[in-house]
């Protein structure tokens, strides 16, 4: 398996931390998973997100793989090679954030630090069974990550567990409370075209937590899917454009980032009107439930296999881009699989009500565990 890129011994006891190798770690080199960086300079200075990890008491272990560049959605790198998924081995282990999802589900670390600019954070979590999170855009540093500019990208953790993933963010985020305990009242059921078994794993859920539901449109998750997509494109291309003479890119991101060269200003104010729409409609039905709920994922992951052959699937993503352009808080929760494939849903808040989304989602998997603390409290 290629989870880890290095390992590393960082920080004393406490419990272990994998960080994506596109995160800064002083004195290790940040090669993004990709042969055009494998000269990269060790790195003079930790990630802020890095410093705080080890200022909580947390031991860092290693540095995970990813998809090269963190430009892709299935994880696989042709350079520093593909982590397999722990949980499920045929299927591909997701991107961008592979290593760092893959290292948790097998047990190599209790959190993995990851990044998400389009998903790259709840599509790994979701295709290898573990917990994902992307917080409010802009809540925890990305002073040192690559790419050092973006208004789509978030730094955020995973866990094989809720408690811990919550844990991590009160160490790493003074402003992390967790949220008072009193129960979820609404919940908004996004209507989307998704494969019907994991729309039913979902409502099953739901319906066993027994809180109240009623079903909302996301009328244009279409078009804010494609507008963040015409941004990251546009970014990323800005960020790395200079490797391309390099020759030494994968196949499939130096096709991507040829491509993205075409991106016009006119095409990213497009996206960016879509942004603020998209927001806007968000913040509305937010106004009206607590929370949304939808699939992490469309459909099933792709086998490992199609992927190595070359096949690719953006579309994964299509339920989980929409919340980097818009930047609310979304987390992704592993449900039960169906025929052994991953069923995973995905929470969405108000913007800076990162801890409530947190505790959302263990009251929906713990509805009785939350009857019984307000039974106690009465």
């Amino acid at each position: 398996m290629s989870i880890l890129i290095s390992s590393l011994m960082l920080g004393k006891g406490g419990k272990r931390v994998v960080v994506k190798d596109s995160i800064d770690i002083a004195g290790s080199p940040t090669q993004a998973g990709s042969a055009a960086l494998a000269e990269a300079a060790p790195a003079t200075a930790h990630a802020d997100i890095v410093a705080r990890t080890l200022q909580a008491g947390y031991r860092i272990v290693g540095k995970a793989n990813l998809h090269e560049l963190a430009f892709g959605m299935t994880g696989v790198n042709g350079w520093a090679g593909t982590p397999e998924n722990p949980r499920y081995p045929a299927l591909i282990p997701g991107g961008s954030s592979s290593g760092s999802a893959a290292a948790v589900a097998s047990g190599l670390a209790e959190i993995g630090i990851g990044t998400d600019t389009g998903g790259s954070i709840r599509v790994p979590a979701a295709c290898c069974g573990v917990y994902g999170f992307k917080p409010t855009f802009g809540r925890l540093s990305r002073e040192g990550v690559m790419p050092a500019v973006s208004s789509l990208d978030c730094v955020g953790p995973f866990a094989a567990d809720l408690a811990e993933l919550i844990g991590f963010m009160k160490a790493v985020d003074k402003g992390f409370a967790q949220a008072s305990l009193g129960p979820v009242t609404s919940l908004g059921m996004a209507e989307v075209a998704a494969e019907p078994a994991i729309v039913e794993g979902i409502d099953r859920q739901v319906e066993k937590a027994g809180v109240p539901r009623s079903s909302v449109s996301l009328g244009m998750l279409d078009e804010a899917f494609q507008a963040a997509m015409t941004i990251i494109k546009r970014e990323t291309y800005l960020a790395y454009e200079g490797l391309l003479a390099s020759g030494k890119l994968g196949s499939d991101v130096d096709k991507r980032l040829r491509a993205a060269a075409v991106t016009t200003d006119a095409d990213v104010a497009e996206a960016e009107k879509v942004r603020r729409a998209f927001t806007a409609k968000v913040d509305a039905l937010l106004d009206r439930h607590d929370y949304l709920v939808l699939p992490t994922l469309p459909h099933f992951p792709m086998t490992l296999r199609e992927a190595l052959a070359g096949q690719q699937d953006l579309d994964l993503s299509r339920f989980a881009r929409p919340f980097n352009l818009s930047g609310h808080p979304a987390l992704s929760l592993p449900l039960a699989s169906h025929r052994g494939l991953p069923v995973a849903m995905q929470l969405i808040g108000r913007h800076g009500d990162d801890a409530g989304v947190c505790r959302a989602g263990w009251q929906l998997l713990h509805p009785a565990s939350h009857r019984d603390d307000t039974a106690n409290r009465r």
